[in-house]
């Protein structure tokens, strides 16, 4: 029996506290782009270059502490970066947030003479480079305020009477953030609070970045609260070069770090605040076990219909459909020795089945939109799709505590494994290196040209390439695909797949087609044969495309061919792969080849023609125009495509 004081505070929970759902609060609140021309289009290019490895640097910062702070190159390409935050935010919904606001940062690059700094406020968190040491700036040039809509209209759950509960909003908004911007630099730089008055609410949130403390970060707080002060009747926004403040009718922070302000709340010492937040943390954690066995069902049912709606129900009739109990035995609870490897979207564990099958179990890393269009892609698109070189699925579960993905066992890894420099075995042979590129490029035709539906895959890599034990090369994990209207020469959308391997114009205009798939398999080539990796940006003033051209046209591409190669082997073969591959790395789409020509030029079956230059050649504005760059505006279209299957994605992987 449960005490009835227990009984008692487990209804007050159900009534009054229901679950929340995670919320990475990825919404836009401002971009502001630094207008400084770069005149030099060598310095643009090192300056993207260092942008990029310091993007990738920051990832593992702020994956483990939600901030971090990271400086690239030297002279006057030296990039300086930050990302944070909000300090109410869990990791995940960090991970999430800063993943998008990094796509978005990106229209800020000088792709021509443009801008050469940027600063992103997202309501979750915040993303800022630069070429100067900014980090401890307080004020900047480019601080504003964003207002919102007028109350009276807005928030009519909130305020019923619409002058005068106006008035009244007004008046507790600016008593919030004066005593916001007074709390949060004692609190380590932040603070969330609310005030209500007269059955008008205001919530609000005030932080500070990591290296704007002290007097520092109660200057800055102090000059937004004061500007924020115009928004009064609005729902409010003061985004400062230190630090972030916010106020509205609604509540948008975590629920756990909720303290009302109003009044003399605002004056009370931080101990005694704290201490009553951890004694109501503490009395929660004594029924937390009773709450989550009550409403685990309840909550379960509506996260499936939330998240996957009618997919659901497709998912559940389907043959596809295998229960979670069943691949969690067959993989011996996800045991670390069972582990295969660790993706951008989650990690693939090896199974037996009851049957004696061996398979590979994926479990989806994320809970966000972004994972159920993952998991959507995998199901609804490629389940129906067989090919020899296309990997299986063969089954799903999506009714557990988290989504898991079955496909057919390849025994032999991936392609980057038998690469890398930790290569796990012998060097491959010349046959077996001509099989592999022979059969990627037949499974691609036959997505593109074959297939009943017409598919582009995104992110053909090395680590996507998995092989048999015959080395037959099976491509892998179509998280990122998209179905293709047959009507349409290209779409666009936002941007996602793996820098190195994506397409300029898709890149810079979010210009999708087959092409995009086309100009991967040529970079995917050329690393093949030369048994070195691919560089999206300039690393010691020289990338990988950039040297197999110089090698093509002093026709000595026969130098880069990969040394650990067992002699003889076909020189004049391996350098007409190597031309191939600059014809489906060209800059400009339209001159790449299909892929079905391709798998006829592989066979020697169709003539080689001569390559123009691929691009992010250092070799003059004229040659860069020449590939389609555009040089004014890095800001990719919006989703145009019709379909039902239509996803917006914003992850860019690092290499």
């Amino acid at each position: 029996m449960i005490p009835s004081s227990v009984s008692f505070l487990l209804l007050f929970l159900s009534v009054f506290a229901p679950l929340t759902l995670s919320d990475p609060r990825a919404q836009r609140a401002a971009l502001l782009c630094t207008n400084r021309s770069v005149s030099s289009l060598s310095r643009r290019q090192v300056f993207i270059s260092n942008f990029l490895e310091a993007m990738d640097a920051l990832t593992p910062l702020t994956t483990t502490r939600q901030r971090g702070a990271v400086v690239k190159g030297s002279g006057n390409v030296t990039v300086y970066a930050m990302g944070e935050c909000m300090k109410d935010l869990s990791q995940s919904d960090c991970n999430v947030c800063l993943a998008q606001c990094k796509t978005q940062l990106l229209a800020c690059l000088p792709f021509q003479k443009g801008t050469q700094g940027g600063r992103l406020f997202f309501d979750g968190c915040y993303l800022r480079y630069d070429d100067y040491n900014f980090f401890a700036e307080s004020f900047g040039d480019q601080d504003t305020t964003v207002c919102g809509t007028n109350v009276s209209s807005k928030n009519s759950n909130n305020i019923s009477d619409g002058a005068h509960s106006s008035g009244i909003y007004k008046a507790n908004a600016l008593e919030l953030v004066r005593n916001l911007s007074e709390v949060a630099p004692k609190n380590d730089g932040f603070w969330v609070g609310s005030v209500e008055k007269k059955n008008v609410s205001v919530y609000g949130l005030a932080q500070c970045w990591e290296f704007v403390n002290g007097s520092a970060c109660k200057k800055c707080l102090a000059d937004a609260a004061t500007r924020i002060a115009s928004c009064a009747t609005q729902e409010g926004r003061a985004l400062n070069a230190g630090c972030y403040l916010r106020f509205s009718a609604h509540k948008f922070y975590n629920n756990s770090t909720d303290v009302a302000i109003s009044g003399n709340h605002g004056q009370r010492s931080l101990a005694k605040i704290l201490a009553a937040t951890t004694a109501a943390l503490a009395l929660l954690l004594v029924v937390a076990t009773v709450v989550f066995f009550i409403r685990k069902n309840m909550v379960t049912r509506r996260r499936e219909r939330r998240q996957f709606g009618a997919l659901l129900d497709q998912v559940n009739k389907s043959r596809l459909n295998i229960s979670y109990e069943i691949l969690e035995k067959a993989t011996d609870y996800f045991n670390d020795s069972n582990k295969l490897g660790q993706g951008g979207s989650g990690s693939v564990y090896k199974g037996v089945m009851p049957d004696g099958i061996t398979v590979a179990i994926k479990r989806l890393r994320f809970n966000t939109t972004q994972w159920v269009d993952h998991f959507f892609n995998e199901v609804n698109l490629i389940s129906d799709i067989q090919h020899k070189n296309l990997v299986k699925l063969l089954g799903c579960s999506i009714t557990g505590p988290e989504s898991l993905l079955v496909y057919e066992y390849v025994p032999n890894q991936s392609l980057y494994d038998h690469l890398s420099v930790r290569r796990i075995s012998q060097p491959l042979s010349w046959e077996f290196r001509h099989k592999i590129i022979l059969g990627i490029a037949e499974g691609l035709a036959y997505l593109h040209e074959e297939s009943h539906l017409r598919i582009i895959h995104r992110d053909i890599k090395l680590s996507n390439i998995l092989l048999e034990e015959d080395f037959t090369p099976k491509i892998a994990d179509f998280g990122l695909a998209r179905l293709f209207p047959e009507d349409r020469s290209h779409i666009s959308t936002v941007i996602a797949g793996t820098l190195g391997y994506m397409a300029p114009e898709y890149v810079i205009r979010g210009k999708l087609s087959e092409k995009a798939d086309v100009y991967s398999f040529g970079v995917l080539v050329i690393e093949i044969v030369s048994g070195k990796r691919n560089s999206s940006f300039i690393m010691n003033s020289s990338s990988l495309l950039q040297t197999v051209w110089r090698l093509y046209g002093s026709n000595r591409l026969s130098e880069i061919v990969d040394p650990t190669l067992e002699c003889p082997f076909p020189a004049e073969e391996a350098c007409q792969l190597l031309q191939i591959g600059l014809l489906c790395a060209q800059a400009t789409a339209e001159l790449r080849p299909s892929m079905s020509v391709v798998v006829k030029m592989v066979n020697h079956n169709h003539e080689i023609p001569q390559p123009t230059q691929p691009p992010f050649i250092n070799s003059g504005s004229s040659e860069l125009s020449r590939s389609g760059l555009p040089g004014h505006n890095f800001q990719p279209e919006s989703n145009t495509q019709s379909s039902a299957n239509t996803m917006t994605e914003s992850q860019i992987e690092p290499r």
